[in-house]
């Protein structure tokens, strides 16, 4: 009967290192692919903040991953930034993350937790809704910081100007960003989990 229990306790331990392992590697990968989704940028004449494919991946990994693992994999994706490797818009390091497109960045794992906590067991409309949540968030982290920037390196920062070059321009595609991330996301998670 000993013998019975220790080897339960081997497998339970095994099937929690091996879910930990996988766990792991999907956050890894969400991280990777929000690091090429970095690479997908549009240059707007008028703003430094590009559009990028950054949004829809930080959406899609909380929407797939949940609100725990979708913020480990951004954190994941910060870290890789931060230590320098170019995962970034604008590279890697440090400045990176203290220029423009900052505030984007570090509110990126809150939009991942936010948006699994929302959306990672409804689907359609509730995932649609978690989604729309989680730009909102970024939205938000990178208006507040971009006023931050704007006054340190222009000397000046007014709310119709910050608003029309870190907001505005993006509402629309990042919507679509959005409907895309809960349309694909569903189809992903069952897969993650099966």
């Amino acid at each position: 009967m000993r013998h019975s229990h220790i080897a339960a306790r081997t497998l339970d331990r095994s099937a929690v290192l091996r879910r930990a392992g996988i766990d792991l590697a999907a956050a890894t990968a969400f991280a990777a692919l929000t690091a090429l989704g970095a690479r997908v940028q549009f240059h707007l004449p008028f703003t430094p903040v590009p559009v990028t494919g950054q949004v829809f991946c930080v959406l899609l990994a909380g929407a797939v991953l949940g609100p725990r693992l979708g913020f480990v994999s951004m954190v994941e994706y910060l870290a890789a930034g931060a230590a320098g490797l170019p995962v970034f818009a604008y590279g890697g390091g440090p400045a990176a993350l203290l220029g423009p497109t900052g505030g984007y960045l570090i509110g990126f794992p809150l939009a991942a937790a936010v948006v699994g906590a929302l959306a990672c067991r409804g689907a359609g409309w509730k995932v649609f809704a978690g989604c729309i949540c989680g730009v909102a968030v970024i939205h938000l982290f990178g208006a507040g910081w971009y006023a931050v920037w704007s006054l340190v390196t222009a000397g000046a920062a007014t709310l119709p100007a910050v608003l029309a070059q870190s907001v505005f321009p993006f509402v629309g595609p990042d919507v679509a960003k959005a409907a895309l991330a809960a349309a694909v996301a569903p189809a992903l998670r069952r897969r993650l989990s099966a």
